[in-house]
């Protein structure tokens, strides 16, 4: 027998999603986003990349514009207001080391969250493929800096330490332990994925509900068969 997915724990008013590209939090969080968002709580979002390398038709300098701004657009539809791009970190080759951890720990001390969401660090995905490499650097060194940013002693010179991290969850992963009921936020999960439209336009989606709605009722069927979002908590929970 199936084990239920865990609720995720509400002792929590701050969350920070980072995540290597835009469009990342759509293909796999957004609905859970707008559910947290329109139960009070403060959402913001850190991308290390601008997914300049992402079209491939569109000259890197314009596709990051472009992504920038649908980015943008896609998480005011989900009610996050702030929209955070790390410089000095190339789509398609982002190293996991200490350069990365001290402006992912930087960023943790500056929004000071409660609730830390990554994306799938592991070497597969959920449909068993090898995962992307940004997303397996940004995702692993997400886990590192949750510990750095707490610790005073590291990356000083990165703002005052931030140890109130209480969980620290991956989505897209192939071993979800929680899930976020999405009944109420389906359409506007949907909606922040279409937003991304010249990505999507690229990789010639024209139909992004009918796989979303797809992934959220095959997820319910762990969750009393409730469409939602699953997290693997890597802490906490």
């Amino acid at each position: 027998m199936t084990e239920r997915l865990k609720d995720v724990p509400e002792d929590f008013t701050r969350v920070l999603c980072v995540v290597a590209h835009p469009d990342d939090i759509e293909f796999s969080g957004a609905g859970a986003v707008a559910a947290w968002t329109a139960a009070g709580k403060e959402v913001a979002y850190v991308l290390v990349t601008r997914g300049e390398a992402g079209i491939d038709g569109l000259d890197p300098a314009e596709s990051a514009e472009v992504r920038e701004r649908e980015q943008r657009a896609s998480a005011e539809l989900v009610g996050v207001k702030e929209v955070e791009f790390l410089d000095g970190h190339r789509d398609g080759v982002v190293e996991e080391g200490v350069a990365l951890r001290r402006d992912l720990a930087a960023a943790i001390r500056r929004h000071r969250p409660e609730l830390v969401v990554g994306y799938n660090h592991r070497d597969e995905t959920f449909t068993n493929r090898w995962n992307s490499a940004d997303h397996r650097a940004v995702g692993r060194a997400l886990l590192d800096a949750v510990a750095d940013a707490g610790n005073r002693w590291i990356f000083p010179e990165a703002g005052e330490r931030w140890a109130g991290v209480r969980h620290v969850a991956m989505l897209a992963s192939p071993r979800p332990t929680h899930a976020v009921d999405v009944s109420g936020s389906v359409d506007l999960a949907v909606a922040s994925l279409e937003a991304h439209r010249a990505y999507l336009d690229a990789l010639g989606a024209t139909d992004v509900r009918t796989p979303l709605t797809g992934l959220f009722e095959a997820n319910g069927r762990r969750y009393d068969g409730r469409p939602a979002i699953t997290l693997e908590f890597v802490s906490g929970g």
